[in-house]
């Protein structure tokens, strides 16, 4: 995630057409205590009903959930479960740019902050949802929140913290590009 000075540079310069999301969608599950990581289709990366669909379509006997990064900007970790669908989104802030932010502020039934561009460029982004969305599987949620937190970390870093803490760190740096 980009910090409040660097938000000004952002690829998409507040043009949120699908074909201008750049980043990668990832499918994590864990079997007999080993974890997987597999890519999910770029589609992921601009329709939540898609990343929720893609994630809920993993075979696994164990958990599985879902990690986007859109444009090293924002992040969203997301887990269907028989109870719903639960979300994290790291950048509130991003809403304002990317369809995929706003439609999980919808689902959380969280507003998009009402800011002009001079305020964007002085406020800190915050992240919203279930901070407690991985903590039955290792990550207690005030990690994920300092993680969320550090925003002078893009979001590609915030999520290999995510997974080091886990343990799949290596299997998901396979999947990040280059940067």
């Amino acid at each position: 995630m980009a910090s409040s000075s660097d938000r000004s540079s952002r690829d998409s310069g507040g043009d949120s057409s699908d074909d201008a999301v750049t980043g990668v969608a990832l499918g994590i599950t864990q079997e007999r205590g080993d974890w997987h990581v597999t890519r999910l289709d770029d589609s992921a990366l601009t329709s939540l009903d898609d990343a929720a669909r893609q994630v809920r379509s993993l075979r696994a006997e164990g958990a599985s959930f879902g990690l986007v990064d859109v444009d090293h900007e924002y992040f969203v970790i997301l887990r269907p479960g028989p109870s719903g669908l639960r979300l994290m989104l790291s950048d509130v802030t991003a809403a304002l740019d990317y369809d995929l932010a706003a439609d999980v502020l919808d689902e959380l039934n969280v507003e998009a902050p009402d800011l002009t561009d001079e305020e964007l460029e002085e406020t800190d982004p915050w992240g919203e949802g279930d901070m407690a969305i991985l903590e039955d599987l290792g990550l207690p949620e005030g990690v994920l929140e300092i993680i969320v937190s550090e925003t002078d970390l893009y979001a590609d870093e915030q999520l290999q913290s995510v997974a080091e803490r886990m343990g799949f760190g290596a299997q998901l740096e396979r999947h990040l590009p280059d940067t």
